[in-house]
């Protein structure tokens, strides 16, 4: 019985949410089609707007190398963000010490922190440092270096320098995107160098994304899935993926509000 062009598509979306990437030959051969007819379906594809045709294969179309300016980010999928921001300080207990890094998910565990008077917050980014000192009634560490205007955030040598002299309980970590192949990725380069320092220091790294950056590799490596211990989401998140998160150690919590 010959595969429908209906159940090839399903196949390679399928697919492209969980590794963010398909491989012309390697669906031929589980399609049981030609490379030819694959090529077909991915050019039909790509004139829906649902991947990017690459060499050999195809991504998926949202994984830009370039990431919108944190003002616009902070506009896109806030509901998800202030659901995976409650949870997320929900895991902080007091006597704590925690690493925010620069992201417009993590703003939102600062702001659901803002009564925690016995947690210590250490971060490098602006936004965060400047909600913090107007709601939070813990300590706050604020890590400098080369200030960023785009980024609002501190980057550099001095700031990884200052990031080795602590040891804290929790990172949590805002990410470009997550891929089962990839790993964790980011957009910048010098950020993400910063948060897998943060990483580092902490006992428990726990990432914080939305379900739209699932199955997304963006441009600087971060860290591999297994150097982080959770990652929290939303509803929006398959239980596929979370399956496959499990089955490698990694621990799924879903924020809703």
């Amino acid at each position: 019985m010959s595969v429908t062009y209906e159940d090839r598509r399903e196949k390679i979306l399928h697919q492209l949410e969980l590794e963010g990437k398909v491989k012309v030959h390697i669906l031929a051969e589980q399609l049981e089609v030609s490379a030819e007819t694959i090529r077909r379906d991915l050019d039909r594809l790509e004139k829906e707007g649902k991947l990017r045709k690459v060499y050999g294969g195809a991504v998926k179309s949202r994984a830009e190398h370039i990431e919108p300016s944190f003002t616009s980010r902070s506009q896109t999928w806030t509901e998800e963000k202030a659901a995976i921001g409650q949870l997320a300080a929900s895991l902080v207990k007091d006597g704590e010490t925690i690493l925010l890094d620069n992201g417009t998910t993590t703003i939102e565990v600062m702001r659901y922190l803002k009564d925690r008077s016995h947690i210590t917050v250490i971060t490098h980014s602006l936004p965060v440092l400047n909600l913090a000192m107007e709601i939070f009634q813990g300590k706050i560490i604020y890590i400098g270096g080369d200030m960023d205007r785009t980024k609002q955030a501190a980057t550099g040598p001095l700031t990884e320098m200052l990031l080795e002299q602590f040891k804290v309980n929790k990172a949590f970590i805002s990410v470009g995107g997550i891929s089962l192949t990839d790993g964790i990725t980011d957009y910048d380069l010098d950020e993400a160098y910063i948060s897998r320092k943060m990483l580092e220091r902490a006992e428990e790294g726990i990432v914080l994304a939305d379900h739209s950056k699932l199955g997304v590799t963006t441009f600087a490596k971060l860290a591999k899935l297994e150097d982080i211990s959770m990652v929290i989401t939303d509803r929006g998140c398959s239980q596929e993926w979370v399956d496959n998160l499990s089955a490698r150690g990694i621990e799924v919590l879903i924020g809703h509000l």
